[in-house]
């Protein structure tokens, strides 16, 4: 076989022939096959640039895999949080997802009255508090330090006490994210060690790989980019200006953009006020902006760094943000189209597995929002915004076109018929460097 020819595919509402040879597009037209390669009818569904998820944590979605749904909408209740521990294998139980409408705020003494016999951990859904046992804080030593089972952004310390572990199946993880559509990715997770990066940058994951949470000296393998430099305040503290500044100033003088984590109103505040002081460059990023009143959007916009939002949380935390909210502030949560009136860049994305890793639930999401309906966007502008580079995630949008690298989505529907309804289901295909997923359906 010497290339792919995709037959009968609408690419920018024409309908073409397509051939990849190698990992590049090279034509598209009126082709006939040749003889030596292989050939896939999209019978008149839509051809798209493989689509990006600009912000995820590859190996916590991998994880999640085999850990234990703590919170809503799977668990509502302290008897079916008992039962949904008691039923995990191992020896260790893992969950993730737990909020506090499920029972209260969680301790370890609750944790021992659910799970006494096995060490259990349970991470919150904000993703930077676990909650730890009795038998899980004593093997791991941390008894005395932490009475009450709750470590804070201490991802890097459990993994150092609870030592060698099978790593999560990042290959698997990559499949799924394949038959989404998606064919690069930009992990978001912090301080990522030697090992975290020798696992994401070795273990046969397909997608086109960026990283923001390595240092700037890091040598990395071909086909993964180092992004901006991630800084992740503390959330459970209140933002501190001096370090702040100290962490931008560093990377900028380094040549680094930076992306900074703000999920509160006050952190948000901060981190523009000091960008404004330090000045930007291109690239600089505010990673979630999850709460964002209306008075900051001339500062955002003055500032000017992009967005990178994560509209799938409306829809699937809104039952939560109705009863911890008050109404008048739903359309502060993860805006988009008050950002964009405004003159702020803003690129979509998931942050799985902390909200779900389908971008066609995104597209949903943004359009169809119920809280804070002014903040709608159209499918169309969301899927541009998941077609950006990696490297530019509020830039124009990738095409199919001669030269382009051969990362594609291939939908069973012409795109406005995708658009209409978006879902999952849709894709028939994906072409990740060259190659196509779904080997059955080349003839």
């Amino acid at each position: 076989m010497t290339g792919i020819l995709i037959r009968r595919a609408e690419v920018d509402g024409h309908i073409v022939d397509v051939r990849i040879r190698g990992e590049i597009v090279t034509e598209s037209g009126e082709l006939r096959p040749e003889p030596t390669e292989a050939v896939l009818d999209a019978l008149g569904g839509a051809l798209l640039p493989g689509l990006h998820d600009h912000h995820l944590h590859l190996m916590s979605l991998a994880a999640a895999a085999g850990s234990v749904r703590c919170g809503p909408p799977e668990v509502s209740g302290l008897d079916e949080l008992a039962r949904a521990l008691h039923a995990a294998s191992g020896s260790w139980v893992r969950g993730i997802g737990y909020h506090e409408r499920v029972a209260g705020v969680l301790d370890r003494h609750m944790l021992d009255q659910l799970v006494p016999d096995r060490p259990v951990r349970v991470q919150h859904r904000g993703g930077a508090l676990w909650t730890l046992n009795t038998r899980a804080l004593t093997e791991l030593g941390l008894l005395a330090e932490h009475d009450d089972g709750q470590l804070w952004r201490a991802d890097g310390l459990l993994h150092e006490r609870m030592g060698k572990q099978a790593p999560p199946d990042l290959a698997a993880a990559g499949r799924r994210l394949l038959s989404l559509g998606i064919t690069g990715v930009t992990d978001a997770t912090p301080n990522l060690s030697p090992e975290a990066v020798a696992l994401l940058t070795g273990s046969g994951l397909p997608q086109r790989l960026q990283l923001l949470g390595v240092p700037t000296d890091t040598r990395l393998p071909d086909g993964v980019t180092l992004g901006p430099h991630k800084i992740l305040p503390p959330d459970h503290e209140p933002p501190r200006w001096d370090a702040l500044h100290a962490e931008i100033t560093r990377a900028h003088a380094a040549g680094r953009a930076v992306a900074i984590h703000a999920v509160t109103r006050e952190s948000l505040i901060v981190a523009l006020a000091v960008l404004r002081e330090v000045g930007t460059v291109s690239g600089d990023r505010i990673e979630h902006a999850a709460v964002v009143a209306a008075d900051a959007l001339p500062l955002l916009a003055e500032v000017g760094p992009v967005v990178v939002t994560q509209p799938g949380f409306v829809a699937e935390r809104g039952p939560e943000y109705r009863a911890d909210i008050p109404e008048a502030e739903h359309g502060d949560l993860y805006r988009y189209a008050s950002l964009l009136a405004a003159g702020v860049s803003v690129a979509p994305s998931s942050d799985a597995p902390f909200a779900s890793e389908d971008p066609w639930r995104i597209l949903a999401a943004a359009a169809t929002r119920e809280l804070g309906q002014d903040e709608r966007v159209s499918p169309r502008r969301v899927l541009d915004g998941l077609l950006a580079p990696l490297t530019a995630p509020a830039g124009p949008p990738r095409r199919v076109a001669a030269g382009a690298p051969a990362d594609l989505c291939l939908l069973t529907v012409p795109l406005a018929e995708a658009l209409a309804a978006p879902d999952a289901g849709l894709v028939m295909t994906t072409v990740c460097r060259g190659k196509v997923c779904d080997q059955a359906l080349v003839e």
